[in-house]
């Protein structure tokens, strides 16, 4: 989990009233006294539901209080088809079973492994199972005291509803009357960024590259079907798992919105041709500069098969790919957020210039993942925050001097990093479309998970733990008193 700083602080989200100060902080968009970010706490995201007319709150604001739903989910998550084999999930079953509860009394914790804006992530073992979590504890007088209950809501709702492979699992959760624990599974791998700092020339190859970018696409492909658009995509967020496959984190700043998943005709769905390098292209279509053409040399390369099938006289359909089976589209495009939220390295351009922002910005960060996955740096990131936020907002794509990356590649992130959303690549249909790019084309993205990571990650050794560290012991029971005397809890 990454530090996250420095929010949005007046109504009117101007750009201008941000603090510059902090480099790659986060922004986001609920006030906050005292802290690192600033944040307007009345303002409350909606989602604007433009068929029916009505705007929707993401989650309900209180202090901690029970609802219907809260009440389950204090309870164990029931056992998740993606996760039906995971010893974790009979450890925790095992244990509400025989003490009919699950309480902090039933971990230690063994190390810290981060902190962001709304608490901190311990490593924590489960007692006498060898079963590691990771629990990301929160102090509920400080979400009250500094304006992060909703999001600590909203968090716990999302991660309440997911079931992917790269996707978190919430095994519980646990409340007291001090703290509001999530129990997630540990990723031992670290996240992306510690991993892009130990390879060659700090970045990596392009094969890997691919192939996280792959995993990421298909989380996001989840997420906004689920109605779910995340907003804070960087690799500080993408963890990795002990198998090397990856994991994203952090929803606090996610949005919640309405989606209707439709399957369209495929052999009638419109996708877009992009023109890969157009310096070496001689067609008039790609005589100008930009390579974001209605009809250019390079298409999608099933419409290329389909083009040389008919060539040839062929009747087969492209390989891969039937046109006569429907096509699952499922992309909020109705979304609508008026929130000043993310990475400011990773900020959308209509978020900067307050034009209100919906799914898109999801590929936006997507293209600025990718670029900084095989560049080793952001596009856009100036001497500080400000000149960071002039440079997204006017500043041309620019790639490096020596740039090694293939020219699908650069055009996969031309089309991702459109400043314009609605001619940004995956406004109409979401990660259908970019599955579809021929950066793609070498990767099945439907076994991806019998795939071979580029790195697998030492496997953790609890004895070693356990001799290094002096772990902090929760009570053999949860009695109900404060646990405040107890709990060696550090806090941001």
């Amino acid at each position: 989990m990454s530090n996250k700083a420095m929010e949005d602080g007046s109504p009117n989200n101007s750009p201008s009233s941000i603090d510059f100060g902090s480099s790659r902080g986060t922004v986001s968009d609920i006030t906050s006294v005292g802290s690192s970010k600033i944040s307007d706490e009345c303002f409350v995201d909606k989602q604007v539901d433009l068929k029916n007319g009505h705007e929707v709150h993401s989650s309900s604001i209180n202090g901690g209080g029970g609802s219907g739903s809260d009440s389950c989910l204090r309870s164990v998550f029931p056992s998740k088809p993606h996760k039906g084999n995971d010893p974790r999930w009979e450890a925790v079953q095992c244990v509400q079973g025989r003490d009919g509860q699950l309480g902090l009394g039933h971990f230690r914790l063994l190390k810290k492994l981060g902190f962001g804006d709304i608490g901190s992530v311990y490593l924590a073992e489960l007692r006498g199972t060898e079963c590691l979590f990771a629990m990301k504890v929160m102090d509920k007088g400080t979400l009250v005291s500094r304006k992060k209950v909703v999001r600590a809501q909203t968090e716990k709702d999302i991660l309440a509803l997911l079931d992917h492979p790269f996707l978190p699992t919430l095994y519980s959760h646990i409340e007291t009357a001090k703290f509001s624990c999530l129990l997630m599974e540990f990723c031992s791998g670290g996240d992306l960024h510690m991993l892009r700092q130990r390879q060659p020339g700090k970045h990596f190859s392009e094969d890997s590259a691919r192939f996280y970018a792959s995993e990421v696409l298909l989380a996001l492909e989840y997420l906004h079907m689920m109605g779910v658009v995340y907003r804070d995509l960087k690799p500080e967020n993408v963890l990795v798992r002990e198998d090397g496959h990856i994991m994203l984190s952090d929803f606090d700043l996610s949005l919640r919105c309405f989606v209707r998943p439709t399957l369209i005709d495929g052999s009638s769905s419109t996708i877009s041709s992009y023109c890969v390098e157009s310096s070496s292209c001689k067609l008039p279509a790609c005589a100008q500069p930009s390579c974001f053409q209605p009809s250019s040399c390079f298409k999608p390369r099933f419409l290329n098969s389909k083009a040389n099938n008919q060539v040839r006289g062929e009747k087969s359909t492209p390989a891969g790919l039937d046109n006569s089976l429907p096509v699952l589209v499922a992309e909020p495009t109705t979304a609508r957020s008026m929130s000043f939220v993310g990475t400011h390295e990773y900020l959308a351009p209509e978020i900067i210039r307050g034009d209100g922002h919906g799914s898109a910005v999801d590929w936006w960060t997507f293209g600025v993942f990718l670029y900084e996955l095989l560049h080793g740096k952001t596009p856009f990131k100036g001497s500080n925050n400000r000149e960071t936020l002039f440079n997204i907002a006017g500043k041309s794509l620019k790639f490096p001097e020596g740039s090694t990356a293939s020219s699908s590649a650069r055009d996969l992130i031309r089309g991702l990093l459109a400043k314009d959303p609605q001619k940004r690549l995956g406004f109409k249909r979401g990660a259908t479309e970019i599955k579809q790019h021929p950066f793609f084309q070498r990767l099945n993205c439907a076994l991806i998970r019998s795939t071979a990571p580029p790195q697998i990650p030492k496997p953790v050794d609890l004895t070693s733990l356990h001799r290094a560290m002096k772990p902090s012991n929760f009570p053999s029971k949860d009695d109900g008193k404060e646990p405040g005397s107890y709990l060696d809890f550090e806090f941001f």
